[in-house]
């Protein structure tokens, strides 16, 4: 599995990857689509508040997407916008390597730490851990953010 920077000719099957994953509801796929257009429709540095990069399985198939972008205000944090991994390769390292390329990429551009949002519900359970796993921190809650019960979780990791 190679780790490569996204591209135009990669919406279609990220659209797909997207579209298969059981948690994300149809606004949330519009919504991550719209940031991937943004990101893989533009010429490099033309919108330089995202970056994207895939996980591509032998033979072209695209595991999984990385998009991520200076946190705009800030000095050196980052912001990881969306992580996910098409389910005929999860458990494969396809997050994983996406989450290291990523911090490696973000250290090269000088940034210092990364922020995620997440959501509280029994759903993201796995999505928590896999962020525990890699050494992300709550920083804190805000309950009730998306709906009644469901919190918005903050996580943060500071890169070395």
């Amino acid at each position: 599995m190679q780790i490569r920077t996204g591209r135009a000719s990669d919406l279609r099957p990220l659209e797909g990857l997207l579209s298969r994953i059981e948690n994300f509801t149809p606004e949330e796929v519009a919504c991550a689509v719209e940031l991937l257009e943004l990101a893989a429709g533009a010429a490099p540095d033309e919108h330089p508040d995202y970056k994207l990069l895939v996980a591509e399985a032998q033979g072209g198939a695209l595991a999984g997407y990385v998009l991520y972008g200076p946190t705009p205000m800030t000095e050196a944090t980052w912001d990881l916008y969306w992580i996910a991994s098409d389910p005929a390769f999860r458990g494969k390292g396809a997050g994983s390597r996406l989450v290291l390329a990523m911090e490696d990429e973000v250290l090269r551009r000088g940034g210092g730490q990364v922020r995620v949002e997440t959501s509280s519900l029994g759903e993201y359970a796995a999505t928590r851990t896999f962020y525990e796993r890699h050494r992300y921190l709550e920083a804190g809650r805000l309950p009730d953010f998306y709906k009644p019960g469901d919190d918005l979780v903050t996580l943060y990791k500071r890169l070395a």
